[in-house]
């Protein structure tokens, strides 16, 4: 299969936990948008269900496909979000913001009951980094906050640049919420709780890309079929 099939695959096999009356979190990026196409042919069909999208672009695909979208305001907490990952290891510690959704990606996910992950198998690394970590921050003071990034990361073995996002046309790059995006280019990633510490303690950094302990399953399109990873711990299961 073709990368776009593996993650369409993917897509397909998530949609079967979804059962009907669930409140769900739709997630952004190429792969998400797989499973909301997926599911928009269920809604279609029948299938009752309230969601929460994570990006104007995830809630405009939404709204094609008439599928019903509330506010997370409205609901509290969500079943099940399903969402896309840039990078993902054997522990299912991710990175994302690739789209630069991550801030309400992180929101919807750790409102949700569980989180699924869909991907093609070239997202699962050994060891995170390769893909830039995203940061969201505020522009006010933002190269005193990317200053303090630098050295902070730094104390938990990560270096690299660390470079404003540009959008196509060259100018700089906003999410939804209207913050600026920082890519961490560290290459690896050794300490990535330790990372994750560290950037939440960064007067204007919103938010970063890396989700742990979020994820309870991910699920992979290969050239093989399809092959899941379970979090250790959770009651179906283990890493297989």
């Amino acid at each position: 299969m073709s990368a776009d099939e593996q993650k369409r695959a993917a897509a397909k096999r998530a949609l079967e936990f979804v059962e009907d009356g669930m409140t769900l979190g739709l997630g952004s990026g190429s792969t998400a948008a797989h499973f909301v196409d997926l599911l928009g042919a269920r809604v279609a069909d029948g299938l009752s269900v309230r969601c929460v999208a994570t990006s104007e672009a995830t809630a405009g695909q939404a709204r094609r496909l008439d599928i019903p979208l509330t506010s997370l305001d409205e609901l509290g907490s969500l079943d099940l979000t399903v969402d896309g990952a840039d990078e993902l290891d054997g522990q299912l510690r991710l990175v994302k913001g690739g789209g630069g959704a991550l801030l309400r990606e992180k929101i919807v996910a750790a409102a949700s009951e569980r989180m699924i992950v869909i991907a093609d198998e070239s997202k699962q690394v050994a060891t995170l980094g390769k893909f830039p970590l995203p940061v969201e921050v505020v522009s006010f003071g933002a190269r005193a906050s990317v200053s303090a990034i630098e050295k902070m990361a730094e104390k938990t073995g990560c270096r690299g640049p660390v470079t404003r996002r540009l959008t196509d046309a060259g100018t700089p790059f906003q999410s939804d919420s209207g913050h600026d995006i920082y890519d961490c280019a560290f290459g690896e990633i050794p300490r990535p709780e330790a990372l994750a510490v560290v950037l939440n303690a960064v007067p204007g950094v919103v938010d970063h890309g890396l989700f742990i302990g979020l994820a309870e399953r991910a699920i992979l399109g290969t050239r093989a079929g399809i092959r899941e990873i379970v979090r250790p711990g959770r009651p179906d299961g283990k890493e297989s």
